[in-house]
């Protein structure tokens, strides 16, 4: 089969297409012939070497890629033969998905409604989930006001829907003005974060105030400004250091705002993400949330995918296209 063979950590050009034997499903698995493969930003992070979440990196040469979605052409050992030919969304594991082929655990497959494309549910498999699960974390109420970072994004995207819809205010911060316009579509208002004085503007569409809720994901020096941003019984919620450091938000507490970190987020998301992948499908299926896939490539650009998200350039999610 076609493969993407991580050779060595470095630049998108250490992604290199090749071959790879077809993986048979071991017990309690299946294979999916895999449509479309999600391309995240922490993979580029882990491609160039550096581990976003502080776990151990794995060993070059492997295949990268954790979220696919395709047909179910296999079954392993103890797994309902029922499930083949079920169209599919699933997660490898952390490696093996940007391939022709890909096993996954078959308890945690989920499989995708008629109405949604197998593009759609891959790019909604990752961020769809997790943007439902920091939002009922956070509880915006309607009326409160709602900062989200990185809004032209997989999830920044998902979380400006998600306010939105309950009847927020919301805001979304972008790196460049080509992005504004995505933001505004979704029905919020927008601001440039590399521009000076963005805080500024915040508080300005805010009428003058801070905001109750605030999703940082980028970190550094754009997080922390943030921190100026949350009133005083707000929520401050901590998902990603996009900018390579996470912000610090020991003062917060003091200031009367809390903090939402990784810890309280595996604490609390982790034994329910398969539910909340779930849920995130029903929503599209019901047209209450809409995948915003940015841009694709076929398989074998993968390189090139890996550039445009490095380079800031996307919008919404990226995929790969088998």
């Amino acid at each position: 089969m076609r493969a993407i063979w991580l050779t060595e950590f470095g630049a998108p050009s250490v992604l290199v297409p090749g071959e790879a034997p077809d993986p048979e499903p071991g017990d309690g698995q299946v294979l999916v012939d895999v449509e479309a493969a999600s391309v995240l930003f922490a993979e580029t992070q882990v491609r160039a070497g550096r581990s976003p979440a502080g776990f151990p990196l794995p060993a070059p040469p492997y295949v990268p890629g954790n979220g696919v979605g395709g047909v179910i052409s296999a079954v392993g050992p103890n797994v309902d033969p029922a499930l083949l030919g079920r169209r599919v969304i699933a997660q490898t594991g952390g490696s093996g998905g940007y391939a022709d082929k890909a096993v996954a655990v078959a308890d945690s497959v989920i499989p995708i409604p008629a109405s949604v494309s197998t593009a759609d549910a891959v790019a909604l498999l990752d961020d769809g989930r997790t943007a439902i699960g920091l939002f009922r974390l956070a509880a915006p109420k309607p009326g409160e006001w709602v900062l989200v970072e990185a809004a032209a994004g997989g999830l920044g995207s998902l979380l400006v829907q998600l306010g939105v819809n309950a009847g927020a205010k919301v805001i979304g911060a972008v790196g460049s003005d080509a992005k504004l316009p995505a933001v505004r579509a979704a029905g919020a208002r927008a601001v440039n974060y590399a521009q000076p004085g963005w805080t500024e503007q915040v508080r300005s569409l805010a009428g003058g105030a801070a905001v109750d809720v605030l999703f940082d994901c980028v970190g550094g020096e754009i997080g922390t400004a943030a921190t100026s941003l949350v009133e005083p019984g707000g929520r401050f919620v901590v998902y990603g250091a996009a900018s390579g450091g996470y912000t610090d938000t020991t003062a917060l507490a003091a200031q009367g705002v809390t903090v939402l970190g990784l810890p309280q987020m595996m604490a609390e998301l982790g034994p329910i993400m398969h539910e909340l992948g779930s849920t995130t499908l029903e929503e599209a299926a019901a047209g209450r949330l809409r995948a915003v896939v940015g841009q694709t490539f076929p398989l074998e650009r993968a390189a090139d995918a890996h550039a445009a998200i490095e380079a800031r350039t996307t919008v919404g999610k990226t995929l790969l296209l088998m």
